[in-house]
């Protein structure tokens, strides 16, 4: 039995040093792996292996490398190493297999392995066929600090990390109750990325954790090394520029999604969550909406409603207008308009997108760049570029003004994703302009709808609430009601338990 477990490298032999070969074949060239070899006073041999840099030197070497030379037997040595992973039920290296946990035992070498490159440590015994891992992993990692991709004016300043262990901790801290569930997915056959579904069981919307699952599971890849792989991966329509999972790296809005009925995907070494399904009108809601007064944020969010609009259609009505639509301007703003274009050799199509696209560059660069050199860049470039071109009658004045209100447009999406969205489109639509004038940007706008409403994410249409109209729901669409008057959750995720609030909370004044 020992040499067949030898031959097909499934499990251990029982045997120290062949056992060690086996390791040491599969870990060759991998100068960083290191194997410490102890004796029990019984006479037993043994090796731990683990990997310099991903284990916590100190406790390995207080908890488990000191006391071996006090050991007598394998019994010892399994009562220290749960010890030291301070967890586990293991009872002894040749006795049954511990649950899994900070210590536990394997069978089989590849599970082994694999648990060595995530860090733990592996005793392995002569003698013994099983093998013993500890959770002594230990590596540098970034502290929680406010995002940089979600900056908010009043709210929480925490933010996901790149710790699995960490973002879980995080949303913990916000929903104290044993109704939060967390459950760990596997993807990847070589980097092996832990991932975890987090919902709440009486909340989350029917079916939608089992969706999520099958999605998931059906993913056959080498390597997961963010999020955005698994966004692309389980999305409903991969044709769409819009997104349909939101992103992002603040824990409260990730706890939202969470109350709502959603599902929170985490993924190990990425400090982006993924929260589905994401719906259109949450990529124009910012978490800091719900903490400012309502009146504001719906100011706010009309605010961000004109200013999308802008940046998807502004540049494409100025191509109509000056190309097809001359009489619909007025007559002294039509004779400025002439009057700026009166040197330039190009018409207003192709004028507008050879800005756009340095515009586009510059942001890019500016991005790309690091950020000291890459904001000055975007700012002296955008200013250095654009009076130089008017000034060598390349474009006119008043292209430079559409494409700067455009550009700052084009930052108001809370949700990145979607912003960048709205930047692809706005080139189909400056083409429709400049070939069909307002026709077109009527026909583009159509298309765009029609395509908007088939979408769908994990099954949830994709304008919901206002298509197909809930009523309930446009109480948080563009409009923010107070929170007293919010008392149910949004219908098409929250079906499961419509109910968040309890009484009529509205706010009385003393009575004189």
């Amino acid at each position: 039995m020992n040499s067949k477990a030898r031959e097909d490298g499934t499990g251990l032999t029982g045997k120290l040093e062949e056992d060690l070969a086996l390791f040491q074949g599969k870990m060759e060239r991998c100068s960083d792996v290191e194997y410490h070899k102890f004796t029990l006073q019984s006479g037993k041999q043994g090796y731990l292996i683990f990997i310099a840099g991903m284990t916590d030197d100190t406790r390995l070497q207080m908890e488990v490398i000191d006391p071996l030379s006090r050991m007598e037997s394998e019994q010892d040595l399994s009562g220290t190493l749960k010890t030291a992973g301070n967890g586990g039920n293991a009872k002894d290296l040749s006795g049954s297999s511990s649950d899994a946990g900070q210590l536990r035992t394997e069978m089989e070498l590849e599970q082994g392995l694999t648990g060595l490159c995530k860090g733990d440590t592996i005793a392995i015994l002569d003698g013994c066929r099983k093998i013993l891992l500890v959770s002594l992993s230990k590596w540098e990692q970034r502290s929680v600090e406010e995002p940089a991709s979600e900056p908010v004016i009043r709210g929480a300043r925490d933010g996901f990390t790149e710790s699995l262990q960490t973002n879980t901790t995080l949303i913990r801290r916000r929903l104290a109750t044993p109704d939060l569930k967390v459950e760990s997915i596997q993807v990847g056959t070589l980097s092996k990325t832990d991932m975890e579904l987090v919902y709440l069981d009486s909340v989350v919307m029917p079916g939608l954790v089992d969706e999520v699952k099958q999605r998931i599971q059906r993913i056959v890849i080498d390597t997961v090394l963010e999020s955005g792989y698994i966004e692309e991966l389980i999305c409903d329509n991969p044709f769409s520029v819009f997104p349909q999972v939101i992103n992002t790296e603040r824990p409260d809005r990730a706890v939202s999604g969470i109350v709502e009925g959603k599902v929170v995907i985490l993924v190990d070494n990425t400090p982006f969550v993924l929260v589905v399904p994401g719906l259109f009108v949450e990529t124009l809601q910012a978490s800091e909406d719900y903490y400012q007064n309502y009146i504001f944020s719906t100011m706010t969010r009309f605010l961000r409603l004109g200013l999308a609009i802008g940046a998807l259609v502004f540049p494409s009505i100025y191509i109509a207008l000056t190309t097809f639509h001359q009489e619909m301007i007025p007559a002294s703003l039509l004779l400025s308009i002439a009057a700026s274009r009166e040197a330039v050799p190009f018409p207003a199509l192709i004028e507008a997108i050879l800005m756009e696209a340095s515009f586009e560059g510059l942001r890019e660069a500016g991005i790309r760049l690091p950020r000291p050199v890459g904001q000055a860049v975007s700012i002296v470039g955008a200013l250095v570029i654009g009076q130089a071109a008017v000034q060598a009658g390349i474009v006119s004045a008043t292209l430079v003004i559409v494409v700067s209100f455009t550009g700052i447009a084009s930052f108001i999406f809370p949700i990145y994703s979607q912003g960048l969205a709205f930047r692809v489109m706005r080139f189909p639509m400056m083409l429709l302009a400049g070939s069909l004038g307002l026709y077109g940007i009527f026909l583009g706008l159509l298309v765009l709808l029609i395509h908007l409403v088939k979408l769908r994410s994990f099954g949830v249409p994709y304008l919901s609430p206002i298509i197909p109209l809930q009523a309930a729901g446009l109480k948080d669409v563009f409009v923010r009601f107070p929170w007293w008057s919010m008392k149910e959750r949004p219908l098409q995720t929250g079906k499961a338990n419509l109910r968040r609030m309890k009484g009529n909370m509205r706010p009385r004044p003393p009575k004189s």
